[in-house]
């Protein structure tokens, strides 16, 4: 299948001209032998440089170097034990990558991406996306999820030029991965929510367009749940499918608002380590577990009101010093000027209807839990390798981690101490 990208650019109803950076995606079985040809043609092919891990190494790296005949290919393989995306995995790229490289190919899942898009902005060279399992809605993002001096930075990135997502390829990925990917999915429904509180109260922009884009998505993920763990092509391809439409609505907004708020939020901050122990628990993972605690804690605001006019006494620099501790200062530099300051409360007051509304059309967190479950992918936090005890703190701080309002942020700081 190839994508027909027309229908995802132009002239809006909300206002804006939608474009987008990646010219050509292909997903089908055999995709990976329309690569060569791509890159002979492509003006940017003449020092390509392919990058993967020792895992997708074999799942598809190995090959993909081998159908590029220019003699001038580079090849980097990382070690994929302990592989994250930051300022280590950056410094190996850059140890083994050649000045004179062109054009960079990204073979693997999310890490080896998030690595690749970042050093293709840093070095001003376009790359292509080779993806080795379903495991994340980022392959053609134009941000990179970095952790960087231990706190999780989302940076400006570049997108690829081309997709190439070949289901022989992804259909043998380790299942692990590809209920990871189903689980980053739902966590649209969190995203989305967040996205239209901040509309209804600051009247930030939102396209419609892009969130029918994303609940489409979810949608295909949600109707192929059976197919996915029976590992049926079509139903993979499907949930391909369906990572590429999410990665296309970041693209057509120019962030990443469409597909993450607070549910991304807290597994962020579990990425931190700054009230957990390190987790080798996958990125999808996180996510799903976290957007079952967002959706339980969202529904227990159905049962309270605000005050027409709460008071606000600003960042809560108490708890925020105790627990980011060294990291406070960049904590403290992200959320200026405070969001909060920017609401006007009247305006809160009298959205907080339609705000309900919004999140009584939410899944419980029972029933994110049962998908999750279905599709065997995690469900609890000691499944994830952390402690239900933290998760008090986690739905406290995860809100600071990231410049971006959302319920979360709104509701924990006038509420906490009711709804907790």
């Amino acid at each position: 299948m190839e994508i027909n990208l027309d229908k995802f650019r132009g002239s809006c109803a909300c206002g804006r001209l939608h474009s987008l950076e990646v010219k050509r995606v292909c997903i089908q079985k055999g995709a990976i032998n329309l690569l060569p040809a791509y890159v002979e043609s492509s003006k940017e092919g003449e020092y390509p440089v392919v990058i993967c891990d020792t895992n997708t190494y074999k799942a598809a790296g190995e090959k993909v170097f081998e159908f590029i005949t220019n003699e001038n290919k580079t090849l980097i393989v990382l070690p994929a034990e302990s592989l994250h995306a930051d300022e280590q995995g950056i410094k190996k790229i850059r140890e083994i990558i050649r000045p004179k490289a062109s054009l960079l190919l990204a073979v693997g899942a999310g890490t080896i991406h998030d690595l690749t898009r970042y050093t293709a902005k840093e070095k001003r060279i376009p790359f292509i996306a080779v993806p080795t399992a379903a495991s994340v809605d980022g392959f053609v993002s134009t941000v990179a999820a970095m952790t960087m001096g231990g706190l999780k930075v989302t940076y400006p990135a570049v997108s690829p030029l081309a997709v190439f997502a070949d289901t022989d390829i992804f259909i043998d990925a380790p299942y692990r991965l590809t209920a990871s990917g189903v689980a980053d999915l739902l966590g649209k429904y969190t995203a989305l929510l967040d996205w239209q509180t901040a509309h209804l109260i600051t009247g930030e922009y939102i396209c419609e367009k892009v969130a029918a884009i994303e609940l489409e998505a979810v949608q295909k993920v949600a109707e192929s749940i059976e197919g996915i763990r029976q590992g049926e092509a079509a139903a993979l391809e499907n949930l391909m499918y369906a990572q590429i439409l999410s990665g296309l609505a970041m693209q057509m907004v120019g962030n990443s608002r469409p597909a993450s708020g607070a549910e991304h939020h807290l597994s962020h901050l579990w990425e931190m380590h700054v009230i957990n122990p390190e987790t080798e628990a996958l990125h999808g993972e996180k996510v799903g577990v976290a957007l079952a605690i967002v959706c339980d804690t969202y529904k227990k605001f159905l049962e309270y009101e605000i005050a027409a006019e709460p008071i606000y006494k600003g960042l809560p620099h108490g708890y925020l010093k105790e627990y980011f501790k060294g990291m406070y200062p960049s904590i403290l530099e992200e959320n200026m000027p405070d969001l909060l300051d920017e609401i006007d409360f009247k305006k809160l007051y009298e959205q907080f209807g339609k705000i309900k509304a919004l999140i009584a059309a939410l899944p419980s967190g029972e029933e994110i839990r049962g998908v999750l479950n279905a599709v065997g992918a995690k469900t609890t936090m000691k499944e994830i390798g952390l402690s239900d005890g933290i998760i008090y703190q986690s739905i406290l701080l995860s809100p600071f981690v990231r410049r971006r309002l959302t319920l979360m942020r709104i509701l924990n700081t006038l509420l906490n101490s009711e709804v907790f």
